[in-house]
């Protein structure tokens, strides 16, 4: 079935407190996406944010952001009054998350309200429900207050390497502070259920994003040092990274730590199966982050100071996404096969039977290949006028070349009176791609102001995006409404 959605994490929201939040700002969206006759909502990673900000370098696979948890909310419940949120200045600008802020001052909020909460048996049930992560990543997260924010891998040995009596003896000293970490993920998750289950009550989905990778000082490096490549002193071997190419002269360099491959594949998997499946209890659709990577992933020596002297290495490929895909069936994914595209990769994504994704912006120019061309895609696909890692519409239209802009405006048909950034929506829309998503700042027809994130670069501009109030307008979703409609991508 033919289908739209927008593209808009909820740290974009408008709001009072300096960040989106899953109380009204969100359902306030979900209402527009309805009006608009949009089925999707497409978010970036729910977890915590990490180094530089970025969703994609969260300290877990499992835990949910607090910032993103609504105050509002808990002045409803008895856990705040209004004055422990007004006493905090939130933010210097509506259109932009100030992280430094948050950081100072939201989980101090969150611990007044932890002093106003009693317990009960949903917080007991929530804690045994989640006992696969909840007990390592609550640890983790008071053993880094009390270390003054240290990583893990720079603790005393005795925790650093997880010895059983070093870990018991912290669980007693700490157990009031690991019960406020578990309070904390108690409320980002029962908020973010009641947000979906709006979302769901107007039959709209959730597509989520599952990163490939995560960081060397999280609680899953840490729980499960034997999973990744390091050395007996837990130092990386090698690192992750694309190599260079046209856009970036030295590569990225991630900094991540590489999977063992072969260590999860003796255990079946176990490890990835268990973390898609708590993903599955977040969104309805999963966007698999560098689909590639499975396949074959470029591997950096660790200490390196750019990507350019790392080598491929054949990946975990199709026995990998053949057990997800046996051991999860009904959990629909999309392959995120954007980059260098070789033919083992095309085999894997095609074999797989996974939607791949399609760029407008990459179509026009002569560095990528011509299958982002709508007239070369397939019904199983997704096509996006751009993702949160490219330029809006209008900032790509003002910053190509002339021969590139030339090219996209007789391919697509552009004119002045239609404007430009509406006549690339509607060549996406036209699309024969089952499925459409368009970025919020495309259809509010912003530049690079609203750009999401500069892959490669530690901008203090990236995921600091918010829109503002009232952006969400009547007329708007009628205007999407009608181009949903024409283009029969209303569903049912």
């Amino acid at each position: 079935m033919r289908e739209s959605g927008i593209l808009m994490h909820i740290s974009s929201l408008p709001g009072p407190y300096g960040i989106g939040s899953m109380g009204k700002p969100a359902h306030d969206f979900v209402d527009f996406l309805e009006k608009a006759g949009q089925h999707c909502w497409q978010i970036l990673p729910l977890n915590p944010t990490g180094y530089g900000d970025s969703p994609y370098q969260s300290c877990s696979a499992y835990a949910g952001n607090h910032y993103l948890i609504d105050l509002d909310i808990l002045v409803q419940d008895g856990l705040l009054l209004q004055q422990d949120i007004n006493r905090m200045d939130w933010c210097i600008r509506d259109d932009t998350v100030d992280f430094g802020i948050l950081y100072l001052h939201r989980m101090s909020v969150l611990r007044t309200a932890y002093r106003n909460f009693t317990g009960g048996p949903d917080f007991d049930r929530f804690c045994r429900e989640n006992s696969l992560w909840l007990p390592d990543f609550a640890l983790y997260m008071a053993l880094k207050d009390h270390f003054n924010g240290k990583p893990w891998y720079e603790w005393e040995e005795p925790l650093k390497f997880r010895q059983p009596g070093a870990i018991w003896q912290a669980r007693q000293e700490l157990k009031d502070e690991t019960r406020f970490y578990c309070f904390v993920q108690y409320l980002f998750f029962r908020q973010w259920g009641q947000l979906r289950s709006y979302a769901h009550a107007k039959n709209i989905r959730i597509i989520g994003d599952v990163p490939i990778y995560v960081p060397y000082d999280s609680a899953d490096v840490w729980s499960n040092p034997e999973l990744f490549q390091l050395d007996e002193q837990l130092n990386p071997t090698m690192v992750a990274g694309v190599p260079p190419d046209g856009f970036t002269e030295d590569g990225q360099l991630w900094g991540n730590p590489l999977y063992r491959w072969d260590i999860l594949k003796q255990e079946g998997y176990s490890w990835w199966l268990s973390r898609l499946a708590a993903a599955g209890k977040l969104y309805d659709v999963i966007r698999l982050d560098h689909f590639r990577g499975f396949e074959s992933y470029w591997a950096v020596p660790y200490g390196e100071e750019t990507a350019k002297n790392g080598h491929w290495v054949k990946g975990p490929g199709m026995d990998f996404i053949g057990t997800v895909k046996q051991r999860l069936p009904q959990l629909p994914l999309i392959a995120e096969d954007l980059g260098l595209l070789t033919p083992e990769v095309l085999q894997m994504r095609d074999s797989s039977g996974l939607p791949g994704m399609k760029v407008l912006e990459f179509a026009f120019d002569s560095r990528e290949p011509s299958d982002y061309l709508p007239h070369n895609y397939t019904r199983n696909a997704v096509c996006y006028t751009g993702t949160h890692d490219n330029m809006t519409c209008k900032q790509w239209l003002e910053s190509a070349s002339k021969d590139t802009v030339d090219y996209a405006v007789e391919y697509m048909g552009l004119t002045q009176e239609e404007g430009y950034v509406w006549g690339m929506i509607r060549t996406a829309f036209s699309s024969v791609a089952d499925l459409c998503i368009i970025q919020m700042q495309d259809y509010l027809e912003l530049g690079g102001e609203a750009r999401m994130n500069c892959p490669g670069t530690q901008s203090p501009s990236n995921w600091t995006w918010r829109a503002c109030d009232g952006f969400s307008t009547d007329a708007l979703a009628f205007k999407i409404r009608n181009m949903t409609t024409l283009y029969c991508r209303a569903g049912n």
